[in-house]
């Protein structure tokens, strides 16, 4: 939750070569107040069954800088082991993106919603609602 002195943040992932949510996706949250400053580690979390990740940790105040780090290599390695439980080896397992590092600016007393559309070559941000 945002106040007048710290932003928020919230994502969510949908993989788009499916048209669903990925659930499991580990999410780990760092900020940083300064363009010059030093990362600081806050924690994360995972997504759940709807592909969303309520549970970030709360940024602290002076934040201007967000990154979220999301672990995809392990959800497509999952994903792959369940699709080919009864068809042959198609291709090598592991992700071409095995993570994805997104860092935006944030401004105190906003959201932040940052979803990621996700498929096995390719992925796409933007600033959601």
């Amino acid at each position: 939750m945002s106040t007048q002195t710290t932003a928020s943040v919230s994502t969510h992932i949908l993989d788009t070569s499916v048209g669903r949510p990925a659930e499991g996706v580990a999410i780990s949250l760092a900020a940083r107040s300064g363009h010059g400053a030093g990362w600081t580690a806050l924690g994360g979390s995972a997504t759940d069954a709807d592909g969303r990740c309520k549970d970030l940790p709360a940024l602290p105040e002076g934040t201007t800088h967000v990154r979220l780090d999301f672990e995809t290599e392990t959800y497509f390695a999952k994903k792959q082991a369940e699709e080919q439980q009864d068809a042959p080896r198609v291709r090598d397992s592991g992700a071409f993106f095995p993570e994805v590092a997104i860092t935006f600016a944030v401004v105190p007393g906003e959201h932040f919603h940052v979803p990621l559309l996700l498929n096995p070559f390719g992925y796409s941000v933007y600033r959601g609602s």
